[in-house]
């Protein structure tokens, strides 16, 4: 099985940490592969960040199925150029976002997303409407760390724990969902740290990790989206692309 992830920003750092991050999750069976983009923003913090990026993350989609890929991912919690890709190919497209308020639905009755920063809440609950989930959507608290300065594991860490316990206690959420794939693998971690506040029974969702498992199981299953709901996009004259 062939699984290439989207990272849809133009700072190529990010590459092989992310094929770390994903290749300790995957089965010994997935061949994975991580490209990031040639044209959009350095990171994304904003619907604006988001649009820059869906042309190129498009592009790469559509060229992931040329190349044989079984699935694909758009590593962001912003889920771009997830739907718009949907219309191009017929390979399954995963978006974190999509995916984690989905399953979070599924695991308890009201979930919380800790994000990056305060001004991607409304972003959060426009996705909790399209998904369904708006009804369950406790909160949407941030760590208050631009994702360029993720790196800083510790900060990040007591951060998360910090929102996640306020999450909980305050907002009464069953389940946290990391608000953006630059956590990625830390669910553990925190899962800890609220066991030692007392909190031993709430998960904790990875977002980017189980956008990795649901891709594997529905390319393992011949499922993708269906044509009738992204149906394929009539020819027509386009400027610029």
């Amino acid at each position: 099985m062939k699984i290439r992830v989207i990272v849809p920003v133009i700072t190529k750092e990010f590459e092989q940490m992310t094929l770390e991050e994903f290749s300790a999750a995957a089965r010994p069976d997935v061949e994975l592969s991580v490209v990031s983009l040639d044209k959009g923003p350095a990171s994304i913090e904003s619907a604006y960040d988001e649009a820059l990026a869906v042309p190129d993350v498009v592009v790469k989609i559509v060229q992931a199925e040329e190349d044989g890929m079984d699935a694909v991912i758009s590593d962001c919690m912003g889920d771009p150029g997830v739907e718009e890709a949907r219309e191009t190919v017929s390979i399954p497209v995963i978006g974190p976002a999509e995916t984690s308020m989905h399953v979070a639905a599924m695991l308890g009755h009201r979930y919380a997303v800790i994000t990056v920063l305060d001004r991607m809440a409304p972003g959060f609950h426009q996705r909790a409407l399209r998904t369904g989930t708006l009804g369950q959507l406790a909160s949407v608290r941030s760590v208050n760390i631009p994702v360029l300065e993720l790196d800083d594991h510790a900060r990040l860490l007591k951060a998360l724990v910090r929102e996640s316990v306020k999450a909980v206690r305050e907002d009464g959420a069953h389940v946290i969902i990391f608000g953006c794939t630059g956590m990625a693998g830390l669910a553990k971690d925190v899962e800890e740290g609220l066991k030692k506040d007392g909190i031993n029974d709430v998960p904790v969702i990875d977002p980017a990790i189980l956008a990795l498992k649901i891709a594997e199981a529905l390319a393992d299953m011949g499922l993708s989206h269906s044509k009738r709901t992204y149906p394929a996009p009539p020819e027509k004259e386009i400027i610029g692309y």
